[in-house]
């Protein structure tokens, strides 16, 4: 019998089948090695963004392992400092959320009790027996019958699950960031080598990567697309970097004149939220508002907190961001949302914060080499 030769349409689907697992092959390699991807992630855009200043030292005869320590001596000393005077606020206000739950369970069970009808007390069994029931020795009118006191009754009232939950839940948390602490202190280290190693290194690894090219001209488009990408992610970064800070800076002395405690705690962490377009700024009102009700109870003034830093997000994203920018990073919106919840499912609060910035690199990357061109297009779409 002749051999039956494959058509192009089974060609095709095998292709695509193929494409497709390769796609859940690479996805669940990076969800089930998150803890190894997201430093090294980290260390790439950071040192993407610090190459460029490590460059310009070199052409003032500055060794690369000089001006890479530099700079990231004056970046983390800041950081650590800021870091330590932040713990003794952050771990006063995590012990304080159990209470939270307890007094909002109590809120609750009043507001539950006002609503339902008011019921006149029954009483026991034993002593409506006693009133209204028939009494041998009544029928005499001198004596009574001795009654011992009645046994002590265990109290068999079934405690609150929900208090008992949050409780347990608090616990939770403080044994997982226990339990998380050696983890982050490798990450850490593993992301401070990568970076150093990268400053001093990287320059010629690229160099190197660029000599394999075949053709003079591809090395001259390659070297050309590796500094435009370097140079576009810095000024992306630094300059959303800087916006940030400013939004922290400006939430943290607003609720600072508003008396709210512990108002740089709040800042920083509305800082580092904005870099997750739309959800960030969500989880910072949800986070104030239950900061409001923690230092002012269950009343009006509890929000004032959250519609403050509302207040002046609304200025950062309506005409700080949009002004700076411009519309050379636009990105769609819908799009972006997907693409931060689909890395916050990948890998946590990391992901969150580092989708946007990859999202970025890697349509720098495709616009530079010219691959992937209706993606980048779709991508840009306006909202």
């Amino acid at each position: 019998m002749p051999e039956e030769t494959p058509t192009r349409s089974g060609v095709v689907v095998g292709g695509s089948a193929a494409k497709w697992l390769l796609a859940l092959a690479l996805i669940y390699t990076l969800y089930f090695a998150r803890t190894l991807f997201i430093p090294v992630v980290l260390a790439v855009l950071v040192g993407a963004v610090l190459t460029p200043l490590v460059n310009l030292l070199q052409r003032y005869y500055v060794p690369r392992s000089l001006s890479a320590f530099l700079l990231l001596a004056c970046i983390g000393m800041p950081l650590t400092i800021l870091g330590i005077e932040l713990a003794e606020p952050a771990q006063k206000w995590a012990e304080r959320v159990p209470e939270l739950g307890l007094q909002l369970s109590e809120e609750l069970d009043s507001f539950t009790e006002s609503l339902s009808p008011q019921k006149k007390p029954e009483q026991p069994a034993q002593m409506q027996e006693a009133d209204s029931g028939f009494s041998f020795f009544g029928l005499f009118g001198g004596d009574k019958e001795e009654q011992s006191p009645p046994a002590q009754v265990a109290d068999t009232s079934p405690q609150d699950p929900v208090k008992d939950r949050l409780v347990q839940g608090g616990i939770e948390v403080a044994i997982s960031m226990l339990a998380a602490a050696p983890l982050l202190l490798v990450q850490l280290l593993t992301f401070v080598i990568l970076v150093l190693f990268q400053l001093i290194f990287g320059a010629r690894l690229y160099e190197n990567a660029i000599e394999l090219f075949p053709r003079l001209r591809e090395k001259r488009h390659a070297a050309l697309a590796v500094t435009r990408v370097q140079r576009e992610l810095s000024r992306y970064i630094v300059t959303v970097s800087l916006i940030n800070t400013g939004l922290g800076i400006a939430t943290a002395l607003v609720l600072w004149m508003l008396r709210v405690d512990d108002a740089l705690l709040w800042g920083v962490m509305v800082g580092l939220l904005n870099f997750a377009p739309y959800i960030g700024p969500l989880v910072s009102i949800c986070i104030l508002s239950i900061a409001g009700l923690v230092q002012y109870g269950f009343v009006w003034a509890a929000l004032v907190p959250s519609v403050a830093f509302f207040l002046v997000n609304l200025v950062e994203a309506q005409f700080v961001t949009p002004l700076v920018l411009g519309r050379h990073m636009r990105l769609n919106p819908l799009l972006l949302v997907l693409w931060i919840i689909f890395w916050g499912w990948l890998w946590g609060a990391a992901g969150v914060l580092l989708a946007v910035p990859l999202l970025v690199c890697l349509k720098l990357v495709a616009q530079q080499f010219g691959v992937m061109e209706y993606w980048v297009r779709l991508i840009q779409t306006k909202a």
